[in-house]
């Protein structure tokens, strides 16, 4: 699953790099520890502007059918296997798709000693992503598949990632199994996995800190 990430860049620089207009006024702020219901930036494509937005969303897809929002403090993944077919998902993922950007996510591995925290992280990641609207709430998931090759030595499930040669498709595509196929070995074998001190289990902490190094004897 992904149920921790990081996302520091700003709003000027996010715009840039997806070429999309910036709709989040201000709100967005480095977060290097990003958590379930957090509001986040992501992109998406907007009709009326035949365009791509930058825009802030909460951690956590909230269906229309909901009947109390808190719901989406459960929904924060939606899996590759059923996201075409689950009733909560289905018609976000039909024409409600987005781009994630993030610095890396954490996931957490169990050694002889205890919890080992580790980051995964790489320069220009994105997280495949779906949203929805209910009433004024904007919210979103990541899309999760099966961990390959390192990766799957961390945790059996990791965020569907979208190389940049993927975005656009991944954007305004219709619906086919191409859209859920994982990244190339090629470009995971690109991805750092970095074992890091335990403050990042904290939600309340924050900070660079979070994502400094530390030595171990074998990270599996």
């Amino acid at each position: 699953m992904c149920g921790r990430y990081a996302t520091t860049r700003s709003s000027a620089d996010l715009s840039k790099l997806f070429e999309a207009y910036d709709e989040t006024e201000g709100a967005v702020k480095a977060d290097y520890n990003v958590a379930p219901t957090d509001p986040v930036p992501i992109v998406r494509f907007s009709a009326g502007r035949s365009a791509r937005v930058l825009t802030v969303a909460r951690w956590g897809l909230v269906p229309p059918w909901a009947t109390d929002p808190r719901i989406g403090a459960r929904m924060i993944n939606a899996r590759a296997e059923t996201v075409a077919t689950s009733r909560a998902y289905a018609k976000a993922f039909e024409s409600r798709r987005c781009l994630v950007p993030a610095d890396g996510w954490y996931e957490w591995t169990r050694t002889p000693t205890g919890k080992q925290a580790n980051y995964m992280n790489r320069e220009d990641l994105v997280l495949a992503g779906i949203w929805g609207v209910k009433g004024d709430l904007r919210t979103f998931s990541v899309i999760t598949t099966a961990a390959r090759g390192e990766l799957a030595r961390v945790h059996d499930r990791m965020p569907l990632l979208l190389p940049p040669d993927r975005w656009e498709d991944w954007l305004t595509a219709t619906v086919s199994e191409d859209l859920l196929t994982p990244a190339g070995d090629d470009y995971l074998s690109t991805i750092e996995i970095r074992a890091i001190g335990p403050a990042v289990g904290d939600v309340r902490n924050d900070g660079p800190g979070l994502i400094e190094p530390i030595e171990v004897g074998h990270l599996f």
